[in-house]
């Protein structure tokens, strides 16, 4: 959690911080807008970026209007503490001309695409933990995953284990389809266990990344 007075507003107009988005999947910087204290605040609280709109005069939470909401991984200020990356999963378009960032020159365009393409296979998890952390949210009625989260944790820890085990008889069976399948059950089940107890596959980064160090 970054708190506003922390950070040098003095380099930037009318004491706002710019704040950099960048998509937590392909890397791709998507665009840059403005914070103040009352748009940091509630970005951290409610896990979307909201800016502070020089023109609008007020807060503007992207993707307000058109639903491409940019969901917070993570936030960072940088060695002299004013200016802010965002690693985010968009919603859908970034820019309001409907492109993919806001920095849309052909160039551009076809750098996204192309790490779009090489981070589509391991990226589809980061949009499935997106997918349940939004079925957490609204907890649509019919929905398997909502029914998870109404058992408690509890039962969705058992769940996990219960894939766990499936997984490893497969693999010791040497099925490898069997086990594949099994395998992503795991994940899955994982992943929701890690929404409901209020972690994330970058908490799991993190800590990886401190082992390996």
């Amino acid at each position: 959690m970054i708190a506003f007075e922390e950070l040098d507003t003095t380099k930037s107009c009318e004491g706002l911080v710019p704040a950099i988005i960048q998509d937590d999947t392909t890397l791709a910087v998507l665009m840059l807008g403005y914070m103040d204290r009352n748009a940091l605040e509630k970005t951290q609280k409610e896990g979307r970026v909201t800016f502070y709109s020089r023109s609008k005069g007020r807060l503007w939470t992207k993707g307000e209007t058109s639903g491409n909401f940019l969901d917070v991984v993570s936030i960072a200020s940088d060695c002299d503490s004013d200016t802010l990356l965002i690693r985010v999963h968009p919603h859908g378009p970034v820019c309001h001309t409907g492109t993919t960032c806001c920095f849309a020159d052909e160039a551009t365009r076809q750098a996204v695409a192309a790490g779009e393409r090489e981070h589509r296979t391991e990226g589809f998890i980061r949009e499935l933990e997106q997918v349940i952390r939004q079925r957490h949210r609204d907890m649509p009625e019919g929905s398997y995953t909502s029914k998870l989260f109404n058992r408690g944790i509890p039962k969705i820890a058992q769940k996990v284990g219960e894939e766990a085990v499936e997984t490893v008889i497969e693999a010791v069976a040497q099925n490898r389809d069997a086990m594949i399948y099994e395998a992503s059950d795991l994940i899955y089940h994982l992943l929701v266990l890690l929404e409901a107890t209020g972690c994330s596959i970058a908490d799991l980064e993190k800590e990886l990344e401190r082992r390996h160090r």
